[in-house]
């Protein structure tokens, strides 16, 4: 348990963003072209996202979901008038700002808790002063008093970190549980694995008498159709004589008015895989049903270039530090087809890419999936934090045997800050770095996504005595230039059998695809970048990589020595591996021993010689241990490239966390309902301006 109390100077590193960089996610001209009926489709899928802020908020910390409640009432006290609100409460125009910086990142992240990064953040403003705005709202004052111990809770380091609750840390997946150790949700969660249950939709509570609820998000408690028939068990082994009963009705309401959005969604359907897929989805919001949402999954890869794309439900594992219960999200989005293009060339060529990448072809897929690959203008992303893209869906029956999507979404990757130095850029690379550094992700994000997240085979026991490859004459290890010995038995996936460890993996191992073909010059030739305009995206590719590893030690924490942020422990790990690829290829350099000064030194000439071949190199291990269930190898491997020795921790991290710029918030549109028509509605981007969309949509 992590007890000590934290000190001042450790405390600044907590404080919120002041200010945050608000940024609004452009959507007017790409609505406006829907017709009346995809404006109504994409209208109901956008409440029915927003239906689950609720949800969000639980999954993050009991305090969050008062937290919220607080900054809205007061927003509605003063008609949205903050120098009324002052004036009133009779604090600075400093205190004021803030409180609305604390509450425009709160919101941003839908939590208290950093979506990328897990650490908790608290207001600059003395506990004081905002007592004194509480006092202008009864609704708030009452609020206050729920959330005023935790608001700046530092009794621990621990705390302050989302993580298992044995570890000292903050987890609502295991609500009500504070004495519930790692052992006993691994034991419960091997139980539920063997008797067929999907987890992702799921909270484990540990109660007063020892015994475990496993809580399952549903409109219903008593669903007509159950995913499994039993509901309670008495456990053996380690947990002998402990009962395990399934609960319905997790996060009921919302789960309501979410089921019951998607149903007038329904109606508007634009083709029959959207009319099935929305089905789907409304019964496994209504009963809990994770075999619904895996069939909904399976009308949606088929829905090929929708004019509105969508998605939602509990999808991605980050949160959960068991790393197997899914947070919710939901999204509705516009198609712009001009983008499109480039990534559908890329699509065409993804077969003649994939056999490039480090590895024999018995660790690929028989037959490569095309997915629909589309760049996206976002109108809703609902969640704790928007990606620049997306590849799902992340069942490995539905990705390894029928498909999947990809996503690129331009509106969030275009909505940029005003331009400034970059910390750890040199002045000499800034004015490529600007120019190129939008393009270059892109790149990144479209390599990492189609062929990095979409290629691969896990060799498998699909079930007893039948393989997916050739058990009798299995193929060589290129690692031991051995027989394959491992692989997945009929009971496992790769999220059961690399834990919590396998979403930042399988993020560095995507990652990791993307340097190593983005140096080829065909590829860069399918994103409109020829010649020495090439040249200079690959450079920034690899360099940004280089930075956002570097960036990555903001997300490490020193005190449980563990990375907060599975996308930036990947990055950390890619830099390791540039910086031992030998020749100078990559170096960090300085002059002052405070480190004040330090600047990414890549060589662009090395890039091929030494970069490429470093990465692949890395790359081949990461896959094979994947692909053949090796998990004490994978293991072994990434904790050595994620390794944040002394010189890292003590001498280059309090520099990064100086340099740090605050990450991009976003003001998001709303639309309404007004006779026949749906409107949009959007929103000043500023703190005051994204708690007005948020009280505009607290109705849902």
């Amino acid at each position: 348990m992590l007890e000590s109390a934290i000190d001042q100077t450790t405390l600044q590193q907590y404080l919120a963003d002041d200010p945050p960089t608000v940024v609004p996610l452009a959507i007017k001209p790409h609505f406006e072209a829907l017709s009346k009926q995809e404006k109504k489709y994409a209208h109901y899928i956008s409440r029915a996202a927003f239906s689950g802020t609720r949800i969000n908020l639980r999954q993050v910390s009991p305090e969050s979901e008062p937290i919220y409640d607080f900054i809205l009432a007061l927003h509605k006290s003063c008609n949205g008038d903050c120098k009324k609100l002052q004036s009133q409460a009779g604090v600075s125009d400093e205190d004021l700002k803030h409180f609305l910086s604390y509450a425009a990142q709160f919101i941003g992240n839908t939590g208290n808790y950093k979506s990328f990064g897990d650490s908790k953040f608290i207001p600059r403003l003395p506990a004081s002063q905002i007592e004194a705005l509480a006092k202008a709202s009864p609704q708030a004052e009452q609020l206050w008093h729920r959330i005023k111990d935790d608001l700046y809770e530092s009794t621990s380091i621990g705390k302050m970190h989302l993580g298992y609750p044995d570890k000292g840390h903050v987890s609502t997946y295991y609500p009500d549980s504070p004495d519930i150790t790692h052992d006993e949700i691994e034991h419960v969660s091997d139980f539920l694995k063997n008797k067929g249950l999907m987890p992702e939709n799921t909270r484990l509570r540990k109660t007063s008498s020892g015994d475990y609820e496993l809580l399952i998000a549903s409109a219903v408690t008593e669903p007509a159709h159950r995913d499994l028939k039993e509901s309670q068990w008495t456990l053996e082994g380690p947990l002998k004589g402990k009962k395990l009963t399934l609960v319905y009705g997790d996060y009921s309401v919302e789960m309501g008015k979410v089921a019951r959005n998607l149903t007038e969604a329904k109606k508007h359907a634009l083709n029959n895989e959207e009319d099935k897929m929305q089905g789907e989805y409304i019964r496994a919001f209504h009963d809990g049903s994770m075999f619904a949402h895996l069939e909904s999954q399976r009308h949606w890869i088929k829905d090929k270039g929708p004019t509105v794309e969508s998605n939602i439900g509990f999808i991605e594992t980050y949160r959960d530090p068991h790393g197997i219960r899914g947070e919710w999200e939901g999204f509705a989005a516009m198609v712009n087809k001009e983008r499109t293009k480039a990534f559908g060339k890329l699509v065409e060529s993804a077969p003649s890419q994939i056999p490039k990448l480090p590895w024999p072809k018995d660790f690929e897929k028989d037959k490569f999936l095309a997915p629909d690959f589309t760049s996206l203008e976002v109108l809703t992303f609902a969640g704790s934090g928007i990606p620049a893209g997306i590849n799902i869906p992340n069942f490995d029956i539905v990705r390894q045997d029928e498909g999947f999507k990809n996503v690129s979404l331009g509106n969030v990757l275009s909505a940029k800050p005003p331009k400034e130095p970059t910390p750890f850029i040199k002045s000499e690379d800034q004015e490529v770095w600007d120019k190129y550094n939008n393009e270059s992700f892109e790149v990144q994000v479209g390599l990492h996504e189609l062929l990095g997240h979409g290629c691969g085979k896990l060799l498998q026991e699909t079930s007893p005595g039948v393989f997916n490859f050739d058990h009798k004459n299995p193929p060589t290890n290129p690692i031991t230039g051995k027989p394959v010995s491992t692989y997945y038995k009929p009971s496992e996936t790769w999220g059961t059998v690399f834990g919590g460890m396998g979403p930042s993996y399988e993020e560095c191992r995507a990652e990791s695809v993307a340097m190593s073909l983005c140096p080829d010059y065909g590829i860069l030739e399918i994103f409109g970048f020829h010649g020495h305009e090439a040249a200079d995206v690959l450079y920034i590719c690899y360099l940004s990589m280089a930075r956002a590893g570097l960036a990555a030690l903001q997300f490490w924490d020193p005190n449980s020595r563990r990375h907060g942020q599975p996308h930036m422990q990947a990055r950390f790990a890619i830099l390791n591996v540039f910086l031992e690829a030998g020749e100078d290829f990559c170096k960090l350099d300085y002059t002052k021993d405070d480190l004040s000064d330090l600047t990414i030194r890549l060589d662009r000439n090395k890039i091929e010689s030494h970069g490429r071949p470093a990465v692949n190199k890395f790359l081949q291990k990461l896959h094979i241990y994947k692909s053949t269930a090796d998990f004490e190898g994978g293991k072994a491997l990434y904790e050595k490239y994620t390794d944040v020795n002394e010189w890292f921790a003590k001498k280059v991290r309090p520099i990064v966390v100086k340099s740090a710029k605050p990450r991009k918030v976003f003001v998001q549109a709303n639309t309404f309902l007004e006779g026949d028509d749906v409107v949009l509605k959007e929103y000043e981007a500023t703190p005051e301006g994204m708690i007005q969309s948020f009280v505009d949509r607290d109705y849902i």
